[in-house]
């Protein structure tokens, strides 16, 4: 099913919501305080998961990590952004997000990192092997407030 042909109604943006504050709490929980039954919740959270429209994961604050890194690159591409680079640019290790934006970059990228060397990595080995990239700039987090990554599993592990 593609997420576009799903449509949400107001218990399906309850039981999100709900979600959202807790990725935890149990579906019979959350059909309590909604007054539906548990099976409706259990129902609807996997069609939206099934659907692509939700992903419930484990998110860190990267500002607790001292040797992380965070930062939004952004990205002016040679021709124009298509889906193929910017799943090119997906799939590189650290990448959280990458957006076509309107403006003077072509491509924002959100990267969580490890280290500065990766970092580096990410900026001189990875960007530049895909070809197609005229400039980058680099915005490092210093601070953030309700700011949530993923981590590599590799890095928890």
């Amino acid at each position: 099913m593609n997420e576009k042909e799903i449509t949400l109604d107001h218990t399906d943006r309850r039981i999100i919501a709900a979600l959202q504050e807790n990725g935890r709490e149990s579906y019979k929980n959350i059909a309590q305080r909604l007054g539906v039954s548990d099976g409706t919740v259990r129902l609807r959270t996997e069609r939206l998961l099934k659907s692509g429209y939700l992903r419930i994961s484990a998110s860190v604050n990267p500002m607790f990590f001292e040797d992380g890194l965070t930062a939004t690159v952004g990205v002016s591409l040679e021709g124009r952004a298509n889906a193929q680079i910017m799943r090119a640019i997906a799939n590189l290790d650290g990448v959280q997000s990458v957006s076509n934006v309107s403006g003077r970059f072509d491509l924002l990228v959100e990267i969580h990192v490890a280290s500065r060397s990766d970092l580096r990595r990410f900026l001189v080995d990875d960007l530049s092997a895909l070809g197609g990239i005229q400039n980058t700039e680099t915005f490092l987090y210093l601070e953030t407030i309700n700011k949530w990554v993923q981590q590599r599993r590799e890095d928890i592990i």
